[in-house]
């Protein structure tokens, strides 16, 4: 029997500094040195999502990380996830069933939070009863000291778990002391004690003249530097947040494939484009730029947390009259999730599910409406792709076909693939409905 580790939780000076590919790293490393780990992030802000089996909603991340650790994803791995919809709300996932919307100030007052926090507690207690060790992963920063009474994911979550906290900081970004020092020393001493090391994460050059930095850094906190990670180029894991994306917004180039995601302002699950990215022969980029949008060999619509606020935002832009005069070019569009459905000929809202809109003309390329509905669909479904282009779904909850796009695939080897459903909304054919253009 393999000794009972503590569980251990890799907490940030602040967001994007590889907190989710670390967490990733060591349900691997636990896996292949003979434990049975799972991870858990309490709370999650973000557009990335994924249905587990049983057919409710996580944050991508903890997907990716059950997978490095071997074993199925569940709910309790994250129990509570938070869905943007504007800039002042999000939809509230708990248990992996959307429970409303709230406002930013609403659900960071104390008010209500023990019951959010019990919840979490409960789904982490039932992890470390069925694994060993629990990952944890932290969010943002662990100083933010504003909101530190009504924290659910960072140190409190810590000190419930009784986990031995890793503090990862980012040289690449600059000024990595003065981040990891002023993370510790704006902790409450209870909090500070939990700290047992300190992980320098996208190293650049050589280390040896980090050598001294380490060693400075040491005396100055009290804290060993447990390791320093290199920057990597060759490891492909999904990122959980979308702060990354500015660096993918680059022009077309010249002799490759050019494929423009339009970037849009509720985007969704852009990690679903990662494939694309590594290919060759592929020039990936993101763009709300119509003059850029102009230059591309293929535009794909992407998925969206808010298909009409966005596809109100097109049209306003100009983005969508440049999608529709690129296709009368010839340029291929394709449409995923909530990109699909601006596709169509409309987004109706009747119940004013997501906001006052009741409808919204669509771009006109597909001929099929889209009706918002208040039950989200969350969902595993395997497919397979047939020869005429139609995307055949079999699932235990329903089969159906989609005639949306039209693509050459005698190339493809038509097995049964896995994929998932995420979305509110039911899209059907219009009758009548002019083809396609």
């Amino acid at each position: 029997m393999m000794e009972k580790l503590h569980p251990i939780m890799f907490a940030g000076t602040g967001s994007d500094v590889g907190k989710s590919i670390i967490a990733a790293a060591f349900c691997r490393i636990f896996k292949q040195d003979g434990y049975r780990p799972a991870p858990f992030k309490a709370q999650n802000m973000a557009l990335n999502s994924y249905a587990t089996p049983e057919g409710l909603e996580i944050g991508r991340a903890q997907a990716v990380q059950a997978e490095a650790a071997g074993v199925p994803c569940h709910t309790d791995m994250n129990p509570l996830l938070l869905k943007p919809q504007s800039d002042h709300t999000s939809q509230v996932v708990l248990n992996g069933r959307p429970i409303g919307n709230r406002n930013a100030y609403d659900y960071f007052r104390k008010e209500g939070r023990d019951e959010l926090r019990k919840e979490v507690c409960a789904a982490f207690d039932r992890l470390a009863l069925k694994y060993n060790p629990v990952v944890l992963e932290g969010a943002g920063s662990i100083s933010e000291i504003n909101l530190r009474d009504s924290d659910l994911v960072n140190l409190p979550m810590a000190i419930h778990a009784s986990a031995d906290v890793i503090l990862v900081g980012d040289i690449d970004r600059g000024g990595v002391f003065g981040s990891v020092y002023g993370s510790l020393m704006l902790l409450r001493l209870q909090e500070r004690e939990r700290i047992k090391g300190i992980l320098i994460n996208k190293f650049r050059g050589d280390i040896r003249l980090f050598e001294s930095g380490i060693k400075m850094l040491e005396e100055l906190c009290g804290i060993p530097v447990v390791g320093v990670v290199p920057y990597y180029r060759d490891i492909y894991i999904e990122e959980e947040d979308s702060v990354a994306l500015a660096a993918k917004s680059m022009q077309a180039e010249q002799g490759k494939v050019n494929i423009a995601v339009v970037l849009l302002r509720h985007l969704s699950n852009f990690t679903d484009f990662n494939v694309l990215e590594r290919d060759p022969r592929v020039h990936l980029f993101y763009t709300n730029n119509t003059d850029e949008l102009a230059k591309a060999d293929i535009i794909i619509l992407p998925g969206s947390k808010s298909t009409i606020d966005d596809l109100y935002e097109l049209r306003r832009n100009g983005v969508a009259q440049a999608v529709v005069r690129a296709h009368r070019e010839g340029v291929a569009v394709l449409g995923i999730c909530g990109g699909y459905q601006m596709m169509g000929q409309e987004v109706l809202d009747p119940d004013h599910v997501k906001g006052e809109l009741e409808r919204l003309p669509g771009l006109g390329l597909l001929p099929v409406s889209t009706r918002m509905t208040g039950e989200k669909v969350t969902r595993q479904v395997r497919f397979r792709l047939v020869e005429s282009g139609k995307l055949k779904v079999e699932s235990d909850h329903a089969a159906c076909t989609d005639s949306a796009a039209n693509f050459q695939l005698s190339t493809f080897n038509f097995q049964l693939m896995n994929g998932y459903e995420i979305h509110m909304g039911t899209t059907v054919p219009v009758e009548g409905a002019p083809p396609p253009r």
